[in-house]
């Protein structure tokens, strides 16, 4: 991570109000796509790390039976509750935690995040879908600046002094390290795409489904 938690943070609280008026279009699309293919089930629970103002979580709530939402920044945690009030919305929580200390213990089916992930380092990356993984999630949906081939440094669509890219290799690597099964990869631009991974099963699952 190329800033400590507590500068991210200071640097989004600062960003809360004007936060949704500032995104681009590959970001919206993302976005989009995430939704799409969070897909929750009216008994499901989301968990969305790096919520912000709520984009993710308000759009899924209405498909959910809870959604939970997970921020380091107070200015946009405070910006997301005032959105879910003005919507109506009373099965969406938000919350302060972070990708590899969500501070979320209950039961979850879906993981969801968008344009987040790149902040932490390649091996922070690994550490945070570990993490993920004991959540014991059906599937995480992943939107973010993510490398399709070789970053051009003349038309950068991140930071480099604040945000740190993977390439999907790398993140298709954390994801099957940690239990998952990669079964949709959506690019939206050459540094900018969508993942999605399902949990595969365990071995102590596929021991106890053997035949004796």
């Amino acid at each position: 991570m190329k800033r400590t938690l507590e500068e991210h943070a200071a640097r989004f609280d600062e960003k809360a109000g004007e936060y949704d008026d500032s995104k681009s279009e590959e970001y919206h699309a993302c976005a989009n796509l995430v939704v799409e293919h969070a897909a929750p089930a009216a008994d499901e629970v989301v968990l969305d790390l790096a919520t912000g103002t709520g984009a993710i979580a308000l759009a899924v709530a209405p498909d959910a039976d809870r959604v939970v939402g997970r921020d380091i920044s107070d200015g946009m945690l405070e910006e997301a509750r005032e959105k879910a009030a003005d919507a109506g919305l009373e099965n969406v929580s938000f919350g302060h935690g972070t990708f590899r200390e969500p501070d979320y213990d209950g039961p979850v089916d879906i993981v969801t995040s968008n344009f987040a992930l790149h902040h932490l380092s390649d091996e922070e990356k690994r550490e945070a879908i570990a993490v993920i993984a004991d959540l014991e999630p059906r599937r995480f949906v992943l939107g973010d600046v993510m490398f399709f081939g070789e970053p051009d440094p003349d038309e950068p669509f991140y930071s480099p002094e604040v945000d740190d890219p993977a390439t999907v290799g790398v993140l298709a690597d954390a994801f099957t390290d940690a239990g998952f099964s990669l079964t949709a990869v959506e690019r939206v631009h050459d540094q900018v795409g969508v993942l999605v991974a399902e949990r595969s099963p365990t071995a102590g699952v596929d021991a106890a489904t053997e035949e004796p």
